[in-house]
């Protein structure tokens, strides 16, 4: 199972997040079309270091829409896009 710290400053805060593979897809596994506040809310809280909780708490307060932008910016760096041709 891969595991990987990123590491990213939010609003002058630099908060570290341990993404694994396990926490990763429960995040795509628990998306729906209409359901993408709540876990991304449960992903970044998951993911983040325990030292910066409080950091992450007051953030996701303060700026609406916070976890889906740090979700997201942690899935693209864990899940890079690949490049995938069909051979015919």
């Amino acid at each position: 199972m891969k595991t990987k710290q990123i590491i990213l400053t939010i609003a002058g805060n630099e908060l570290t997040f341990n993404v694994t593979t396990l926490a990763y897809n429960s995040y795509v596994n628990e998306i729906t079309q209409q359901n993408k506040i709540a876990p991304s809310i449960q992903f970044v809280n998951r993911t983040v270091n325990k030292d910066d909780s409080e950091k992450l708490k007051t953030l996701l307060n303060d700026y609406p829409g916070a976890a889906l932008q740090i979700a997201g910016k942690l899935i693209e760096d864990f899940a890079p896009d690949l490049e995938i041709t069909i051979k015919n």
